[in-house]
This record gives structure tokens, sequence and C-alpha cells, in this order.
């Protein structure tokens, strides 16, 4: 494992990726966390500011192109920046089981399922976990 790739990376997928990973591990905290208390409504601000950095990043990057210069990672993109301030909403009318399923749901589409297929074969953060394959014959 080494960062080396994603050091080497432009600026948008440094950002992109280290505002995502950020995000997973403050995530993952909000739910293992009591609910309900100032740190938690603290990191919960952080994470949402987390998720637009994310998501907005990734519309300056365009290594993967199905439509012109777009990919289906843009329409989750998109999907996250109109669902978080919802979310946030639910939480600030006290309807903690919409806010608690959006947040989870914006958790494991966002950042887990998306991330996932980072570490497909040809991507950076694959070769930052798995490293560089060693090509046969050379």
């Amino acid at each position: 494992m080494s960062l080396e790739p994603l050091l080497a990376a432009p600026l948008a997928i440094r950002i992109h990726a280290f505002a995502a990973m950020a995000a997973f591990v403050l995530g993952a905290v909000q739910i293992a966390a009591p609910k309900g208390t100032i740190p938690h409504r603290a990191f919960g601000w952080a994470w949402v500011a987390l998720m637009v950095v994310v998501a907005g990043s990734s519309f300056l990057i365009h290594s993967i192109r199905t439509w012109g210069d777009w990919s289906p990672i843009h329409i989750l993109s998109i999907v996250t920046l109109l669902a978080l301030p919802g979310a946030v909403l639910h939480a600030r009318r006290h309807r903690v089981a919409a806010h608690q399923r959006a947040m989870l749901i914006l958790f494991v589409a966002a950042l887990g399922i998306a991330g996932a297929f980072t570490l497909a074969p040809g991507r950076i953060m694959h070769e930052v976990v798995f490293g560089t394959a060693a090509v046969p014959g050379a």
C-alpha cells in the first residue's frame, strides 16, 4: 500500500479522494457514536461539508467518460448534493428516523458503493491499495 499514486494525481483527484476518505471515517464514527449530542451535531455538519466537497470535486474529474465528459458517478454526485439538504432538514425538524435513513443511504451509496468502484483495476485507488500489478513477461 502506497499513497504515491494518489499524491501524484491531479489536484482535483487528491481533494476528492482525501475528502472522501475523511468523510468515510467520520461517517463511520457518526453511525457508531451516540446521537443527538453536541459532538454528533458538530461532526454531522463537518460530514455534510466533506460530502459537498466530495460531490462537488467529482465534477472536475473526467477519467471515465460515458456521455461526453460525464459518467454515472456524476449522477450520484447530483443526487448527493440534492439529498444532503433534505437529510439535514429532517434532523432540524426532529424527524429522526427519516434523517437517519437518509444519512445512512448517502453513506452507503455515495461513499461505500462508489468507493468500492474506485478499487477496480486501472483506477488510482486500486494502485494505492493493491500496488501496481506486474506486467507478465516484462
